[in-house]
């Protein structure tokens, strides 16, 4: 009997061990994975972590990422030639038309419809132009004829005609008046076309500042064009003030003709 009481207390003494024993790897094991859980969390947490702050420091900075194609702008230069060469015939036809305007006011041995538009009339103290109160017409190369819409002003138009610098004597004829041309003298002629020259001088100067303004214009467009833009509409302008520099010489040209030929 006692020997299987000493029995029975050393299985139940090994059975004690063996629990303790498995009770402690389990522990261990547990313990274990909650350390390898841990450790793939944080793992997993730091690179996230990362990014977010790479991201935020991205945007803190504006800085555009290098891999986005679509992030980019295309910018497109603007074709200047078209508007610096047409600002710049405008100004030199400018030039041109007063020119023509201002050779018409010249006295020549010539009749001339626009010879007399730069007079002023005063009637019931208005001034106003010739060419507003009456028609002016070339009845022969040596003589005008003025009619006025309104009859009641031939002795104002009378008035004004005589007063004017161009040493016309006209005449009446009924409800109209008649303006004959006299012949210029030697000495007329010569300052008259001394007037041609400095006009025909001052227009190209303005024909040669309107180029140069445009030049300017290319000049300060040139960081956006490329040589061969600029050349290209450098020599156009040229070839503009050419055309423009010839026709006011061809015009002055037919006036001193007109003034000495007659």
């Amino acid at each position: 009997m006692a020997v299987y009481l000493r029995r029975a207390m050393a299985s139940k003494n090994s059975m004690t061990t063996l629990l303790r024993s498995y009770y402690s790897s389990s522990n261990n094991m547990i313990q274990g994975r909650n350390v390898f859980c841990n450790c793939k969390a944080q793992s997993n947490f730091i690179p996230r972590c990362n990014f977010l702050i790479d991201s935020r420091r991205g945007f803190a900075k504006g800085k555009k990422s290098k891999d986005d194609s679509g992030g980019g702008t295309v910018q497109v230069t603007p074709d200047i030639g078209p508007a610096v060469k047409e600002s710049a015939a405008l100004q030199m036809e400018a030039a041109i038309v007063s020119l023509s305007r201002e050779l018409t006011k010249l006295r020549t041995g010539r009749a001339s419809a626009g010879m007399l538009d730069h007079i002023i009339v005063e009637t019931d103290g208005v001034k106003m132009p010739l060419n507003r109160l009456a028609v002016v017409a070339v009845m022969d190369p040596k003589t005008l004829s003025v009619n006025p819409y309104d009859p009641n002003m031939v002795s104002a138009l009378e008035k004004a005609i005589v007063s004017s610098p161009l040493g016309l004597n006209p005449r009446v004829d009924g409800e109209r008046l008649i303006a004959s041309i006299p012949p210029l003298t030697k000495e007329h002629m010569q300052a008259m076309c001394k007037v041609v020259g400095k006009s025909c001088e001052e227009v190209k100067q303005s024909v040669r500042r309107a180029r140069q303004k445009a030049l300017d214009t290319i000049k300060k467009a040139g960081s956006n064009l490329s040589k061969d833009d600029v050349k290209r509409l450098e020599k156009e302008v040229d070839e503009l003030t050419k055309k423009f520099v010839k026709s006011a010489e061809d015009i002055c040209k037919a006036k001193e003709k007109e003034i000495t030929v007659g």
